[in-house]
């Protein structure tokens, strides 16, 4: 099935949902226009939790985020996985779900990380068959998330390179975590503007934010989730919107939780405004 990822519906700043910010989201004083919830928590779970995302859906638009999809590992998503993910995206009307372009399974065995990918062209087409393949069994509109990675590999392909042919043998989404961007482009010496330039920006639906930290010996950049959004990611974040249709953003705290939701509720506040100032995006230079 065939989707206009333009006709998306317009969510505005939304916030990952943790048990750590409950009484928060609970409370109406605070702006969140929409909310991501981790698919895993959900497909499998007793009748309690499931009415729980149900109480969430009656105040917020939800979108499932995936972390066992694998969909590029070396065997197909596991049917029963999809088909319990097809059931959580119609329980709570999601306009589209998301998981990451990764694997994290391998001989049925969980790695419970994010494992990157061989960036060829062989392995570009397969993962993006299965996208469609998968997106055509939930039967809304899959978009795939960019990932870190420590180690860098000589590769035949760019990230961004890789990244396109992916999505020219599919007409998934892109969901581009632009704190991922910027930490690769630090770890791995390369130019976010020439990223940006490489990849099709009009498949980028949804944005993540979030802030992380440097590495015990400073070396490098971590995809922590444990701080709030730095300048260079909101910097990105505007020359993005410039350019791109981006649906809706998403900030993304999983430790370090702040004890005042002021902190969030800047976040998310300033999301929206840098959303919703963006003009029609151009093709122009940056």
């Amino acid at each position: 099935m065939t989707y206009s990822l333009t006709d998306l519906p317009f969510l505005g700043s939304g916030l990952g949902y943790r048990a750590e910010f409950a009484d928060a989201i609970a409370d109406p004083a605070h702006r969140i226009d929409w909310l991501e919830v981790i698919s895993d928590h959900y497909l499998f779970a007793p009748a309690d939790v499931r009415e729980k995302l149900a109480e969430l859906r009656k105040r917020f638009r939800i979108v499932p985020h995936g972390l066992e999809l694998s969909i590029g590992g070396p065997e197909d998503p596991n049917p029963r996985y999809v088909d319990a993910l097809a059931r959580l995206v119609d329980d709570v009307d999601a306009p589209w779900f998301s998981d990451h372009l990764c694997y994290t399974r391998a001989g049925g065995v969980s790695l419970a990380t994010l494992t990157p990918l061989p960036r060829n062209r062989e392995v570009a087409r397969e993962v993006g068959r299965r996208a469609q393949r998968v997106q055509d069994a939930v039967g809304r509109p899959l978009i795939l998330e960019n990932v870190t990675y420590h180690i860098d590999l000589e590769s035949p392909l760019s990230e961004a390179r890789f990244i396109t042919e992916v999505m020219e043998h599919c007409d998934c989404g892109l969901l581009l975590d632009l704190t991922n961007l910027d930490i690769n482009s630090r770890n791995h010496g390369y130019s976010t503007r020439d990223f940006l330039d490489t990849i099709p920006l009009e498949r980028v639906v949804q944005v993540h934010l979030a802030g992380g930290v440097p590495s015990d010996d400073g070396r490098v950049a971590i995809d922590s989730h444990s701080e709030p959004v730095p300048p260079a990611v909101w910097d990105l974040l505007a020359r993005l919107v410039e350019r791109a249709s981006v649906r809706a953003t998403l900030i993304e705290r999983d430790q370090d939780f702040p004890e005042d939701f002021g902190e969030m509720q800047e976040d998310l506040d300033r999301a929206r405004l840098l959303l919703g100032s963006a003009t029609a995006p151009t093709a122009g230079v940056w």
